[in-house]
């Protein structure tokens, strides 16, 4: 992709921003227009893969709170593009889904939506995928702790069986942190705090 098919791009779609990317094109997109735009890289500029979807919650007092990011990648020309809408609303955040489109999507928009509570119009399964169905929280959402919320088990039979509710997370240690050098082997995030185990319980 040149710069000339960048400009034709933003001229033909006029609600299209430039964004700032280090990688690869990237564009915002409003949430309107997301469906017109997505359909028109699939059938006509050749972005027929739909390789990632993620969101970004820029935090409490942000407005618009939440963003969602796509990347697609074009076989003929062996790049990426990237695209980011705001959801309108900051409090019942939501977007068009893409799975008409992509049919790809429909699992990343289920992720989303679990983490983030961003709700996929039009989508047709959308419940959670990782969490249970009843969970009241959003793992991913900038106000949810980082150990983690004691929360009710799924099923009555289990807490009743194990006579305790889900214990939050992380287990040991946290908050988990990467360390900055060493081998790839080695940093998966560790524990700051490593004085206590399972077996040692951590001094309350």
């Amino acid at each position: 992709m040149d710069d000339e098919w960048v400009k034709k791009l933003g001229k033909r779609f006029a609600f299209l921003s430039p964004r700032q990317s280090a990688d690869c094109v990237a564009f915002d997109c409003p949430a309107s227009n997301l469906l017109e735009f997505c359909e028109a890289l699939d059938d006509q500029e050749g972005f027929e893969l739909l390789a990632d979807l993620t969101a970004v919650d820029w935090g409490e007092g942000s407005s618009p709170r939440f963003s969602t990011i796509y990347h697609l990648y074009s076989l003929a020309f062996q790049d990426y593009l990237r695209i980011a809408s705001d959801c309108p609303n900051d409090l019942e955040p939501e977007i068009p889904s893409l799975s008409a489109i992509f049919p790809g999507a429909d699992w990343h928009e289920r992720e989303v939506f679990d983490m983030f509570g961003i709700r996929f119009t039009n989508h047709p399964n959308l419940k959670r995928i990782l969490m249970w169905d009843g969970y009241p929280h959003f793992p991913l959402r900038k106000d949810f702790p980082l150990a983690g919320l004691e929360t009710e088990l799924p099923a009555a039979d289990v807490a009743e069986d194990t006579g305790a509710s889900v214990i939050a997370a992380p287990m040991m240690g946290g908050p988990f942190v990467a360390p900055s050098e060493g081998h790839v082997s080695e940093s998966e995030p560790r524990g700051k705090d490593q004085t206590w185990t399972e077996e040692h319980g951590k001094p309350r």
